[in-house]
């Protein structure tokens, strides 16, 4: 039976990721999206005894778009989801894709000394995760 290679978080997280603040608009926060394939902002702490925040893209669908509402009325605190559960960068993909099952969560920031290294969602762990050595 062959040996099962640790894959870490680290190993197949997404590097680049938005930032925002609580008190911008959708409309904003959309127009200053640097990444295309974005499918979540990470809502900056306020304060060093603040927790980090996230809006995910269907979020915004749900509550603005779906709901005709319009998105330069709408602040990002309104929608957001605070506090979050983060990971660290060294957890094992497994304990981390029970975490989310366990938790029904799709993606999360992962943190280390306190500050958002990278975001790391299923399909990550799946994709990344699963993919066959060589």
């Amino acid at each position: 039976m062959g040996e099962r290679r640790l894959i870490r978080v680290r190993d197949v997280m997404k590097r680049s990721f938005d930032t925002v603040d609580g008190m911008d608009t959708v409309a904003r926060a959309l127009q200053q999206m640097r990444h295309v394939d974005t499918k979540c902002l990470i809502v900056r702490k306020r304060h060093d005894d603040d927790e980090l925040g996230m809006v995910l893209i269907s979020d915004i669908a749900r509550q603005v778009l779906a709901r005709d509402r319009a998105p330069d009325r709408v602040n990002i605190y309104e929608i957001m989801s605070k506090p979050l559960i983060s990971v660290p960068p060294e957890m094992d993909i497994r304990y981390c894709a029970r975490l989310f099952a366990r938790l029904d969560l799709s993606r999360a920031p992962v943190v280390q000394n306190g500050e958002v290294i990278g975001i790391v969602s299923l399909t990550d762990l799946v994709i990344k995760g699963m993919m066959p050595v060589g």
